[in-house]
């Protein structure tokens, strides 16, 4: 198949509110929720994908022509490449009852592992969606990173220990879930984490710990001060908050802001391997792709997943050609405008 052809039998698959577009630019599924979309307006998606539009890439093809190298390490372990495919709830809901969470995060964990790169296991209400998560994860060698909603701590601690028990590689907290209405009004609360709280967390967990939206250099100093060895920044893809800045628009202050002491992912709108060679000019240490995966894995299951990352990892290497640097290390911000 090629991955036109993904992109068409997806179609097929999934429900109406899924386009399955060419262009996964946000705009011809907006605000649908259930669905792909996102929030209130549904700009914030759109955003998020023509923010990187907006940024150029500078090329430089005066320099040694060497075969460029694309591969990275997260947490002690190498990948093909610095993209990893991100957390997706409740697919049977947004895209079609072709998968469930179960049965997309089987797929999805194992093609990653595959495919070279690593894979964001999704959270919900069925405690059998983290069991399965990581079940998978274990059967994978641990390679996988469990993403938890911010529920109470004591149903969070339940879920590292299955985390623990899995081996994974590390663990993802995506705090700014406290937007989803079925955090709400539980009981014990689920929801918003102070930093104490967050601390106390992360010191309960045995591998490196991710917070996943953070959209600012206040959160992010926040979640530094928590302990967390790794920051995602995100504004969970405009579906908890309208009206937020696209995540390439705050990316490059809060990497200045941290430092080189804690890694900084962002996930946003990101599509092709341009988009990738931007975000690491900006200083990111890896990029997290969602949406893209749920068209691989409903148009072509493991297939499409390989079909994706080639394309990515094809794009990478081209844009790192074209712009002078033959490895990660050496793309710098003067490469992108």
């Amino acid at each position: 198949m090629t991955y036109i052809e993904v992109l068409e039998q997806a179609r097929k698959n999934m429900n109406s509110l899924c386009k399955g577009c060419l262009v996964c630019d946000g705009k011809a599924c907006r605000n649908t929720m259930p669905g792909p979309g996102a929030k209130g307006s549904g700009t914030v998606a759109i955003r998020n994908y023509e923010a990187w539009k907006d940024i150029r890439l500078v090329m430089d093809t005066i320099c040694d022509n060497v075969p460029v190298n694309t591969e990275t390490t997260l947490f002690g372990h190498a990948f093909k490449m610095p993209v990893f495919a991100g957390p997706v709830g409740a697919v049977n809901m947004h895209y079609g009852d072709a998968f469930n969470d179960l049965t997309y995060n089987e797929i999805l964990v194992k093609a990653c592992k595959e495919a070279g790169i690593l894979a964001f296991t999704g959270d919900g209400v069925d405690p059998q969606i983290m069991v399965g998560a990581t079940q998978n994860i274990k059967r994978n060698d641990g390679m996988g990173i469990p993403t938890i909603k911010p529920w109470s701590n004591e149903v969070i601690f339940e879920k590292m220990a299955l985390a623990k028990e899995a081996g994974a590689l590390a663990v993802c907290m995506d705090v700014d879930a406290a937007g989803l209405p079925f955090l709400k009004g539980l009981e014990p609360p689920a929801g918003r984490k102070s930093v104490g709280d967050l601390r106390q967390i992360i010191e309960a967990c045995p591998v490196p710990f991710i917070v996943k939206g953070v959209l600012s250099i206040k959160g992010a100093l926040k979640a530094k001060e928590a302990g967390a060895q790794a920051i995602l920044v995100s504004n969970h893809g405009g579906r908890v908050l309208d009206d937020t800045p696209a995540s390439a628009e705050v990316l490059e202050e809060i990497v200045q802001a941290v430092g080189k002491e804690m890694m900084v992912l962002v996930d946003g709108g990101i599509r092709s391997g341009q988009d990738v060679f931007k975000a690491l000019a900006l200083g990111a240490d890896g990029v997290v792709m969602a949406r893209p995966f749920v068209n691989a894995i409903y148009g072509a299951k493991e297939e499409g997943v390989s079909l994706l990352v080639d394309k990515i990892h094809q794009e990478l290497m081209d844009t790192m050609e074209m712009c002078g640097a033959a490895t990660l290390q050496e793309i710098t911000r003067d490469m992108v405008r």
